[in-house]
């Protein structure tokens, strides 16, 4: 429950991405937390353009952000190694982005994610590995939940 809670999943959702990560190889757990934090709201939320993943969102809704060139507008967009985030040009004078960037300075960017403050882009380096996935989840209970 906290999972969905943390990355503002709906229940349908996140049995898909359940699914999804017991067809891949290796552990069920960590394919689902690497499915979630690679979800293009919370790489927008890492990466510090927004202080929370609800503002992230909803920027992303509103279509303030493009994947490799491309405008995305969906949240749940899944991230490849090497897709570049960035700012749209005309966001780029929002204050809201400006202001999460301000906040999130002090905070470090994960390893799996690049960001170039000044060009307001990002990049994805890898996916995520379970010790670069801070989220306080015990993946395994909810493995044995949806597992029955």
């Amino acid at each position: 429950q906290k999972a969905k809670r943390i990355y503002g999943v709906l229940e349908k959702q996140f049995r898909t991405y359940y699914q999804i990560a017991t067809r891949q190889p290796g552990i069920t757990g960590e394919n689902l937390l690497r499915l979630l934090e690679s979800r293009l709201d919370n790489a927008v939320y890492r990466l510090g353009f927004a202080s929370s993943r609800d503002e992230a969102r909803q920027m992303v809704r509103h279509g303030h952000f493009t994947v490799d060139g491309r405008r995305v507008d969906i949240p749940s967009f899944r991230l490849r190694p090497g897709a570049v985030i960035a700012v749209s040009d005309k966001s780029k004078e929002m204050t809201a982005i400006k202001a999460a960037l301000i906040s999130s300075s002090k905070i470090e960017v994960p390893g799996w994610l690049e960001v170039d403050v000044e060009k307001l882009q990002g990049r994805v380096l890898s996916l995520p590995n379970r010790e670069q996935i801070e989220a306080p989840i015990r993946e395994q209970l909810i493995v044995e939940l949806y597992s029955k």
